[in-house]
């Protein structure tokens, strides 16, 4: 088959030639493309061949999902509706993850619009809107994404679930047992969610900041006054941040969130820390809260400490949401989404523990988890009550820095 992509052509060039490989791009990590301004001035400035050096992509791989891409257009799928699977990836397995869904996705013999961002985009772009939303047939058929507020929002997507738009049926019956030794259900009694694995938030300690404290074992220890002024917490990765704001208020009430805002010192992004050490600015924290994942680029300095915390790692599962008419139709993508090879992603390349019993998550012994449980999920409404967290939280940040 004649080849219709030019390497050598800019990125502007080819998606003003084929529209339809934009989402390839975007999918594949260059989100300027996502808008027309930004395409224009960032896609006349590389080619093809720049780009897939820049993100260390195969070449001939980028250059078969878009001609791919480009074929299905031009034959028709035997059945017209489109499938559209939306939502957020952690990313360090976005671009793995996504290969795989194009994969199957090519191998359909109806088309799959995929429009899955980088979690660190968080979801705004996914929300804005929502509430105007009238019909489930204005929803996109699969959502993927971590934390709870765009899930349990009674004003959101909750919404729809109430009305039975949507049911597990991935299968999953059995968790691994990581998570059964914990004593953590993530398996959905309703059957409306499916749980796909979890990002846990533990800690990272810089010993030279300690001033001579113990160092802290337990999200207890993080909320006590000896460590006011002394976390830096993950503000700005706002799936994380709400799972800690309500897991904390859960476990330790308005009182533990509270103290959760005269504990932060700093708002750090995790990588702003492993990237020095913590050593190359002033006033630095003595803890870090950050994703599991990030435990293991700050190996590299013997000054810093990881630890599990002994009341549990704080959870913000990676949820799926299908809808229940089309279960059967989607099945190969919901297959996928909850087999083998996607769980070891997760778990090896993200350190994302996966829900599967065949799957090694390799964490260490007697790891404990922080979860609030259906009950609480279902008997809240987190949307409104994070809105009321945060304020709180704000609020003793204030007062701690006065």
């Amino acid at each position: 088959m004649e080849r219709k992509i030019d390497v050598n052509k800019n990125l502007f060039e080819i998606t003003e030639a084929y529209p339809e490989v934009i989402s390839v791009l975007v999918n594949k990590g260059f989100n300027q493309l996502d808008k027309e301004e930004k395409r224009k001035s960032f896609g006349k400035q590389i080619t093809l061949k720049q780009a897939a050096r820049l993100k260390n992509l195969d070449l001939e791989k980028l250059i078969e999902l878009m001609e791919n891409e480009i074929a299905k257009k031009s034959v028709t799928k035997t059945e017209g509706e489109k499938i559209k699977v939306a939502g957020s990836l952690p990313c360090p397995v976005k671009i793995p993850m996504t290969e795989e869904l194009e994969k199957t996705a090519a191998e359909l013999d109806y088309e799959v619009e995929l429009d899955l961002k980088s979690a660190s985009q968080g979801l705004e772009w996914l929300q804005n809107g929502f509430e105007e939303i009238s019909s489930a047939a204005e929803l996109s058929d699969i959502f993927i994404s971590a934390g709870f507020d765009l899930f349990f929002d009674k004003n959101l997507m909750d919404r729809f679930r109430r009305q039975d738009v949507f049911k597990d049926a991935t299968g999953i019956t059995e968790l691994n047992k990581d998570f059964m030794e914990a004593g953590v259900d993530l398996l959905d009694p309703e059957g409306d969610y499916s749980v796909l694995s979890i990002v846990p938030a533990v800690f990272l300690v810089n010993k030279e900041e300690l001033d001579g404290r113990e160092i802290p074992g337990s999200w207890e220890d993080i909320l006590s006054e000896e460590f006011a002024n002394s976390v830096s917490l993950p503000v700005s990765d706002f799936d994380l941040f709400n799972a800690i704001l309500l897991n904390i208020y859960k476990a330790y009430g308005r009182e533990g969130v509270q103290k959760l805002g005269r504990s932060m010192k700093k708002a750090l992004h995790p990588s702003q820390m492993v990237k020095d050490g913590g050593r190359k600015a002033d006033d630095q924290p003595a803890i870090t809260i950050m994703p599991y994942f990030f435990t293991r680029m700050a190996k590299r300095f013997p000054h810093m400490e990881f630890v599990w915390p002994e009341d549990g790692a704080i959870v913000s599962p990676i949820f799926m949401l299908t809808k229940a008419e089309k279960n059967e139709k989607m099945k190969p993508l919901i297959d996928l989404m909850a087999s083998e090879k996607m769980g070891k992603i997760l778990a090896e390349q993200g350190l994302f523990p996966s829900v599967l019993p065949e799957v090694d998550n390799g964490l260490p012994e007697n790891a404990q988890f922080m979860w609030p449980g259906w009950d609480f999920l279902r008997g809240e409404n987190p949307g409104e009550l994070l809105k009321d967290l945060e304020a709180e939280f704000n609020k003793a940040v204030e007062v701690a820095a006065v």
